[in-house]
């Protein structure tokens, strides 16, 4: 399954910006609806677009490997 790290990212974001970064501030920067994200931050199997993972790379500054990751599922 595809994972996101949106949480930590945004985290992280607040932490160096000095200030707290909401999901819909991060909906709203690039461009996909407040309820997509946090779908994706909470993480819930969301399936989204290219053009969003690029726009996400762009906000955070980040490489798509810090944006989502792939966890094997045990069977």
């Amino acid at each position: 399954m595809i994972r996101y790290n949106l949480k930590k990212l945004i985290d992280d974001k607040s932490q160096l910006e000095g200030r707290k970064i909401s999901g819909s501030e991060v909906a709203a920067a690039v461009g996909i609806q407040r309820s997509a994200m946090a779908k994706m931050i909470r993480d819930e199997g969301y399936t989204t677009t290219t053009k969003t993972l690029d726009a996400l790379c762009q906000y955070f500054k980040c490489d798509v490997s810090d944006l989502i990751w792939y966890q094997k599922d045990e069977l």
